[in-house]
């Protein structure tokens, strides 16, 4: 068995302080589904699954996925480690402000959107090269801001913050990625956009999604949502972040196992896509019919209803207008349902076509489709199935 694959790291975090029995127990699964895990009957679980082993073993569930990566680089100003420290500055305690670093708000606008355009094509590692200066600046130029360029200043900041927790999720660090967002939302507090305040603070929950906070998640989206609900005519970027926050929910209760709840509140956010009519991006996040769709196959996949991800994914508009990430991950989650319901090559053509959706550097920082290779393998050694895994670093 591969050594990287999630049944040593489980084996290995085990040690000899748990059997496999009281491990399960304490996590609240089957014994079968360790044992399964340990011996390589299974290359992975449901989201839920690992969540709950991970907690049980104290561990973070990207140490037990194997996700946690540095990002090697000469530079010594980038890198995750240019990062922390760009989060965790000390200039107020040596009396500092560093206004010499402050840009001009167009030149930190620029700077924001690039960014995020980064951030959605699935650039992570030429992220963790621009993300350490743009803090940096963006911090100084809240410092030098008067009057009138205070509010903006702080907004610019905050989605500068926001950018770097969402890339550190991805690169499995959860710690400074919930540093960054709750820093993000310190900044947009200080801004005057109520909409980018809601917004963030869905983001918030969706890093307790990611730590397996899933009733904390739940509640931070819905109360986001509760404050930004649309009484009478209001914009169309309001509909899209409460719509968005009502999604989040959705997950967040998809992920608890309450079902009912989860598929109650898609259905909900699913009347306010209707209402829109389309896919829209505003504040940094999709929301509409794909994104409708997206999440409706995350919670029957993180729930095991693999038939009805499936059937549910053949709602998704021909013409989606999620993301390049976000249509690769959907496809990796279709592949999973596909995989569990023994249509194999089917699920290997969608994980293909995810490869080639969101890129090399995209894949690189994924460690589901890792998984469902492993798993693949064991069914199908053909030559397509073995490059392909050469290429995402599973031993053939």
């Amino acid at each position: 068995m591969d050594d990287s694959s999630i049944g040593v790291r489980i084996r290995m975090f085990r040690g000899k302080t748990l059997t496999q029995r009281q491990l399960a127990d304490q996590a609240g699964v089957s014994v079968d589904l360790v044992r399964k895990l340990e011996q390589g009957g299974r290359q992975t679980a449901s989201i839920a699954s690992l969540q709950k082993l991970a907690r049980a073993l104290d561990v973070d569930i990207a140490d037990l996925v194997g996700k946690r990566a540095g990002v090697p680089s000469t530079d010594p100003d980038s890198g995750i480690v240019a990062i922390r420290r760009a989060l965790t500055p000390v200039d107020d305690l040596l009396g500092e402000t560093n206004e010499d670093a402050a840009v001009t708000l167009d030149d930190g606008r620029r700077a924001v959107d690039y960014a995020w355009g980064a951030y959605w094509v699935g650039r992570y590692e030429l992220l963790t090269s621009i993300l350490p200066l743009g803090i940096t600046q963006l911090r100084a130029t809240v410092h030098a801001a008067r009057n009138g360029s205070v509010a903006p200043a702080n907004e610019l900041l905050a989605r500068m913050y926001w950018v770097t927790g969402c890339t550190l999720v991805h690169l499995g660090q959860t710690d400074p990625a919930f540093l960054a967002i709750r820093q993000a939302l310190a900044a947009a507090q200080a801004g005057n956009d109520p909409l980018l305040l809601g917004t963030i603070r869905g983001s918030v929950a969706w890093q307790l999604l990611v730590q397996g906070r899933y009733e904390e998640s739940r509640g931070v989206a819905l109360r986001a949502a509760a404050d930004l609900e649309p009484a009478g005519e209001v914009s169309q970027a309001q509909l899209s972040a409460y719509g968005s926050l009502v999604l989040q929910g959705a997950t967040a209760a998809g992920r608890a196992q309450r079902v009912p709840d989860a598929l109650a509140l898609v259905d909900a956010a699913s009347e306010v896509a209707l209402r829109i009519g389309i896919d829209r991006r505003d504040y940094e996040t999709y929301f509409g019919p794909s994104q409708v769709v997206m999440q409706t196959v995350d919670v029957n996949v993180s729930s095991e209803r693999y038939p009805e991800a499936l059937a549910a994914a053949k709602d998704m508009p021909a013409n989606s207008g999620l993301p390049q990430s976000s249509r690769a991950r959907h496809l990796t989650d279709t592949a999973v349902a596909l995989t569990r319901t023994g249509q194999h090559q089917r699920a290997l053509d969608t994980l293909l076509t995810a490869e080639r959706v969101g890129g090399p550097d995209w894949l690189k920082y994924q460690s589901l489709p890792r998984h469902i290779v492993s798993e693949l393998l064991d069914h199908d050694r053909r030559v397509p199935l073995r490059a392909f895994a050469r290429r995402l670093g599973v031993n053939t």
